[in-house]
């Protein structure tokens, strides 16, 4: 069995924006679903509970898929997985491109959902097993770039050739560049066997499917992360999901200048996401994660409770939005990471990438639930839903300072 040797400064550069574009691609597919919300309601002539359940559909599945996931996923090496899955993700999407309808739609998504939560985790797996502890915010902030790339890139030219050319066109983009990185990750990704090693049990613990899980969910620590996690993506995915709806019909943007919402919030991000990742590594993971999230609140109330405004004024309050809400995320991914036992990252990181994808999903469902549109087409309640990301928030920045770090 291979052994990997530690990783030069170039060398860990490009296996990092390797990993980072393998996270692009699948959130820019999850993100997509969020902007196309006015197309797919008129399209598919459905409102906003239906639109609720297309993007928990996602989540919910890729729930399940960590959970299943994590019954196998350190006993593979890591980086003929992680390719499958992605390989994978590409046809499920495709399917959703070709869906004559609604159900069909949602069914290839939840496909993808399955395969694509699978990917988050395994990105993290590997950051987790090649990036010492000292630079792991960093590289977490490199991760997290994806996201903002996908907002700079991604998802305006999703809603741009979605308006011009159909909602069937972004999926199929984002499934030709998901087998276009497939080459490159095969390239420079490299083989990782030593948690195979690590790994090795006795052979009642190998017979039984589900002690890797087991394992993880015995350990107080890992549960307290877990914990940590999932009210993170819940204080999110209230909110998230339902901006562009909101934003067309209360706030007064028009659809097809929506992109330019997305465009200065990633941009943005682009660069803060990496600048939050050093601060972690400086200053430390706790201390950097609780004061983005305080910052966020802000954002989380002003977002839920906007009136028509400019659209100069809307950009200003997006790009807040997209810097601390989902920068949060920087120095708790490169925390929770770190809070795992060595030789069961990759079934805890899984577990954790489902219990992220249910937490988002019922986050969404949630809000769903709790805004409705009236006569004339308004959102109604959504200031609800940011007292409600609000206090998951100061719950997640309560329990913070109780995870400890194992490696």
């Amino acid at each position: 069995m291979s052994t990997v040797q530690p990783l030069d400064p170039a060398r860990e550069r490009l296996l990092l924006l390797t990993l980072a574009g393998i996270q692009f691609a699948h959130i820019l597919d999850f993100m997509v679903m969020m902007p196309l919300g006015p197309i797919l309601m008129r399209e598919l002539a459905i409102g906003t509970h239906e639109f609720g359940l297309l993007v928990s559909s996602y989540t919910f599945s890729a729930a399940f898929s960590g959970v299943l996931a994590a019954t196998f996923v350190d006993r593979f090496e890591r980086k003929r997985l992680l390719l499958g899955m992605f390989a994978l993700f590409a046809v499920a999407t495709l399917a959703c491109g070709l869906a004559p309808g609604f159900w069909f739609l949602m069914a290839a998504r939840s496909a993808a959902g399955a395969f694509g939560g699978v990917l988050g985790a395994m990105v993290q797996t590997m950051v987790g097993d090649l990036i010492p502890f000292e630079r792991r915010g960093r590289a977490s902030g490199t991760i997290m770039s994806a996201f903002a790339l996908s907002t700079v890139a991604g998802v305006p030219l999703s809603l741009v050739l979605a308006t011009h050319f159909g909602w069937r066109i972004p999926f199929f983009f984002i499934a030709a560049m998901a087998v276009v990185l497939l080459l490159p990750g095969w390239k420079m990704l490299p083989t990782l066997r030593g948690h195979l090693r690590q790994a090795v049990i006795s052979e009642t613990e190998r017979a039984h499917p589900l002690s890797a899980i087991l394992g993880v969910l015995r350990d107080a620590n890992h549960l307290r992360a877990l914990a940590f996690m999932a009210l993170i993506m819940f204080s999110g995915f209230t909110v998230i999901p339902y901006i562009t709806i909101y934003s067309v019909a209360n706030v007064g943007i028009r659809q097809e200048d929506l992109y330019l919402i997305y465009l200065a919030g990633g941009t943005a991000t682009f660069f803060t996401s990496r600048l939050i990742g050093r601060l972690a590594d400086r200053h430390g993971k706790v201390r950097v994660y609780r004061t983005v999230a305080l910052l966020s609140m802000a954002p989380l109330l002003i977002q839920t409770h906007l009136v028509p405004v400019p659209l100069w004024l809307m950009i200003v309050v997006s790009t807040l939005f997209f810097i601390l809400v989902p920068g949060r995320m920087v120095p708790a991914m490169a925390l929770v990471t770190s809070a795992s036992q060595p030789r069961l990252r990759g079934t805890f990181l899984s577990i954790t990438g489902a219990t992220q994808q249910l937490a988002s999903g019922v986050a969404s469902y949630i809000g769903g639930l709790i805004i409705a549109q009236d006569a004339a087409g308004h959102i109604l309640r959504y200031d609800i839903v940011g007292y409600l990301a609000v206090a998951a928030t100061l719950l997640a920045m309560a329990l913070a300072s109780r995870i400890r770090v194992q490696s």
